[in-house]
């Protein structure tokens, strides 16, 4: 099969953008880098369905996000590391404040609602408007916006952040906290 170059380069643009998607999902960054491959391969499989001219982000994201809620559902049964102290005990402890910082916000991430982290991370990690993460979702664009709305209200009140004085220098943290989205 000969892909076009366009084409070609357009996916492998959005492999670092679908990296850090699936490691927001999974919070496994190598059962991030297994959805972004069976992405890419499930992609390159059906091109003959992506239309020109639309957005192939969002095409690519899609795919992400169904693989990753298809593999939840089958998932959803087993038992792993269940209180989660086995995978702590694999890592050491961060010793500095942005590493600190970064971890709770991590923590908070995983205590949102999977709809309300979804929208967040869609709109205020990976750039997308509120118009493209809906297509992505399939829901409204109201109901994004109100997720994203209460996804950052309650990480907010997760990581007792006021202002963003109160947060450290990690830009893209602050920028997902202070809604700095299209």
């Amino acid at each position: 099969m000969k892909l076009d170059p366009q084409l070609r380069d357009q996916i492998l643009a959005a492999v670092p953008s679908l990296r850090a998607f699936g490691i927001s999902l999974s919070g496994n960054v190598d059962r991030a880098d297994d959805l972004v491959q069976e992405t890419l391969l499930r992609a390159l499989a059906n091109i003959h369905s992506f239309q020109p001219g639309t957005n192939m982000n969002a095409w690519l994201f899609t795919i992400l996000r169904n693989l990753f809620r298809s593999e939840y559902r089958k998932r959803k049964r087993e038992v792993e590391d269940a209180d989660g102290s086995y995978a702590e005990s694999l890592k050491s402890q961060p010793d500095q404040l942005g590493k600190v910082e970064f971890q709770e916000f991590r923590t908070a991430l995983k205590q949102l609602p999977d709809e309300q982290r979804e929208a967040l991370i869609l709109v205020g990690a990976s750039g997308f408007s509120y118009e493209e993460a809906a297509d992505i979702c399939g829901c409204a664009v109201g109901t994004i916006k109100s997720r994203v709305n209460r996804a950052r209200t309650r990480l907010a009140k997760l990581m007792h952040v006021e202002n963003l004085d109160d947060f450290g220098p990690d830009k893209a943290t602050r920028a997902i906290l202070a809604g700095n989205d299209r």
